[in-house]
């Protein structure tokens, strides 16, 4: 018999499978992958470096749908800003992968690439070298933080009537169903403002 005209596991169906579990039931596991793919477990190990290797393939394929190219535009903190939106709206897709990526260094190539476009501009914008780090993990936090919450329920807030906390009651009902948007855009603001700060210095008297 000649080989299959379409390879039956590859790094990309690897990915595309551990994604799968990953949005249905928050984990994956190697065998789980080989059993979806109908190959046995060290198949899997012939193609990534062990569960480890698999959670780099995630970061990778989630990182791809981020927009690079935010970062050139200007001036730096809209390069940020636009960056940042391009960066939630990848992980939001995929909210149940962040803990496994949040725990895990990263290593895959193309993703510290980007992690060094972004260093690059943050200190052509004039902060230093014991800054952009700080602010790119800052950013990050608000930014993974954001992802979560937009796959929160709707009604985060289940109150048994409007008058046993009635003033909770019309707070939700005022901040509509764009709260997550709403939170993120305050939140986004305040921290570019800082950072434009951090660049102003101190104030002189």
């Amino acid at each position: 018999m000649g080989r299959p005209r379409t390879p039956l596991l590859d790094r990309e169906r690897i990915t595309t499978t551990a994604l799968q579990l990953v949005d249905e039931q928050g984990e994956f596991s190697v065998p789980q992958i080989a059993r979806l793919l109908g190959v046995q477990t060290a198949s899997v190990y012939h193609h990534v470096d062990g569960r480890a290797g698999v959670v780099e393939l995630m970061r990778e394929r989630v990182c791809d749908a981020i927009d690079g190219s935010t970062l050139d535009r200007e001036p730096w903190d809209t390069a940020l800003a636009a960056w940042a939106r391009s960066y939630r709206s990848a992980f939001a897709a995929h909210p149940r992968v962040i803990p496994l990526l949040m725990t895990s260094p990263v290593r895959a190539p193309k993703v510290l690439a980007q992690y060094e476009r972004a260093v690059v501009r943050l200190l052509a914008a004039g902060f230093g070298n014991a800054e952009v780090m700080t602010v790119i993990v800052a950013l990050e936090n608000l930014v993974l933080g954001s992802a979560l919450d937009l796959a929160a329920p709707e009604a985060m807030w289940e109150l048994p009537d409007d008058t046993t906390t009635p003033r909770l009651a019309e707070a939700l009902a005022a901040v509509g169903p764009a709260r997550a948007d709403s939170a993120f855009d305050l939140a986004l603001e305040a921290f570019l403002a800082h950072c434009r700060g951090m660049l102003a210095g101190p104030a002189s008297s």
